[in-house]
């Protein structure tokens, strides 16, 4: 009896030995760094690490344009105060409607291109320029299909 024992025994340890035998070869091969998963884990940890790096140089970027539209918001701010004063001192000036639609001129020493132009030409060795509109075709005496028959 001792000895059935015994040999089963035997036949059990045999027989975990196997079952580890072949545990440890699926464990090599899930593990393997090329095909299993130990690959897979060491794709995923390298991409963890660039996301990583990717993440504070957007936090960065961010905190920089945070700050770029708070200048920007401080400026806009300060703008709009300057305007609103200028629009209350726009109810100080008259209200004739002469001082709305007179443009004011700037005194210069000389008159301007179009001043030039309508004034009557004195000197007879300059040339003064004309302007003429521009007639679409069929609306001047010389364009369109008429004048060419």
């Amino acid at each position: 009896m001792e000895m059935i024992a015994d040999i089963l025994l035997v036949a059990g340890a045999l027989g975990a030995g196997f079952y580890c035998y072949v545990l440890a070869r699926r464990l090599s091969r899930f593990n393997d760094m090329e095909k299993g998963v130990g690959g897979a884990v060491a794709v995923l940890s390298a991409q963890v690490d660039d996301l990583t790096k990717t993440l504070q140089a957007a936090q960065g970027s961010a905190g920089e344009s945070t700050r770029s539209l708070e200048d920007l918001t401080d400026r806009a701010e300060s703008v709009a105060g300057r305007l609103e004063l200028m629009v209350a001192a726009m109810h100080d000036l008259p209200d004739s409607p002469q001082a709305r639609t007179a443009p004011r001129e700037a005194p210069s020493s000389r008159p301007s291109p179009a001043a030039q132009a309508t004034k009557p030409n004195t000197d007879a060795s300059t040339e003064t320029a004309v302007f003429r509109r521009h007639e679409g075709p069929g609306e001047g005496p010389d364009d369109g299909p008429e004048a060419a028959e």
